[in-house]
């Protein structure tokens, strides 16, 4: 099979590139987002293509898997093909509904010619997804292994831009939860806080073991799909504590750290795994086995194979 697809989010992508297919990415003289090409942070196998628009004017591809709305202009542009018509396509949807959680109508809610795919249980219930056929395929990782040391006592978090995305990532429940116990914060654009170091320069080849190091993950996310960090850290091993919002409550289970809607209980989680590393151990643990079991790569790529398969009659 031979998949075109944008460049959007690179960890999403990373594992969906592990398939066992050829994969096509359009390159533009300035890689911006209608063209970045492949990734230079992530591993992608040599299956993964450039392609130009010029060559993709010539190319042929069996289905293409859009991301973001004007991905049906340029195919149509580039290509002279439109998506659900001349090329099967399918709709992936990274996001929550925005801007409201049961008034947001889909772009493709009156499509019935280009089925939608959401990452998660949560963001197929909460849009309104109208006409289209929707299919629910959640998020799969490259499993990096058990790295988990918890060596230092202080608490991990990846939020990228948190100033711009403010109270929606949770930005500012850091600062809260900093001044009790000391937070790394991790991701591009990320401040130093009271109690909260910012570490806006660490390759994403080196994330998973910084990661690793700290004690116990803080997801504070207030609205947002599932995370591919969180579920990168479960893998990891890290013990978890979250906020119980979005599909939260339904990846973290309960042995595997603490979920709540309560701010004192989320400081009162941190504090108590910087304080006792063999609990944090074993939560860490039970976050790992509940990651391979529902987040494992082989049903991620099983489950992209039959939607595609499907689409394509």
């Amino acid at each position: 099979m031979r998949i075109l697809l944008w460049h959007v989010h690179g960890s999403w992508t990373t594992a969906f590139v592990q398939g066992n297919h050829d994969y096509v990415v359009p390159v533009t003289p300035s890689r911006d987002a209608d063209g970045l090409g492949r990734a230079r942070t992530w591993t992608w196998p040599a299956s993964v293509r450039e392609r130009t628009p010029e060559q993709l004017a010539h190319d042929d591809v069996d289905v293409v898997v859009l991301q973001r709305m004007p991905e049906l202009d340029l195919v149509a542009r580039w290509m002279g093909r439109r998506p659900g018509r001349d090329l099967p396509a399918v709709y992936l949807e990274h996001n929550a509904p925005e801007p409201h959680p049961t008034a947001s109508v889909h772009p493709l809610a009156a499509h019935a010619d280009i089925p939608i795919v959401h990452v998660s249980g949560f963001n197929a219930t909460y849009w309104d997804n109208g006409r289209a056929t929707t299919h629910i395929i959640e998020h799969g990782v490259v499993d990096p292994g058990p790295l988990y040391s918890g060596e230092l006592p202080r608490a991990a978090a990846v939020i990228n831009e948190p100033v711009r995305r403010g109270r929606m990532v949770g930005a500012d429940l850091l600062s809260v939860i900093g001044r009790q116990a000391p937070v790394d914060l991790f991701g591009q654009g990320a401040p130093h806080l009271a109690g909260v170091t910012g570490h806006d320069d660490v390759p994403q080849h080196a994330l998973h073991r910084q990661l690793a190091r700290r004690r116990v993950y803080l997801h504070p996310y207030r609205w947002t799909s599932l995370g591919l960090a969180l579920v990168e850290a479960m893998h990891l091993a890290l013990p978890v504590v979250a906020l119980a919002a979005t599909e939260v409550v339904e990846a973290v289970p309960p042995d595997a750290g603490v979920v709540s809607t309560h701010v004192e209980r989320l400081v009162a989680g941190v504090t108590y795994f910087l304080h006792e590393p063999e609990a944090a151990r074993a939560a860490g643990l039970a976050a790992r086995d509940a990651a391979l079991r529902r987040y494992g790569l082989t049903r991620f790529l099983d489950d992209w194979d039959r939607v595609l398969k499907e689409v394509m009659g």
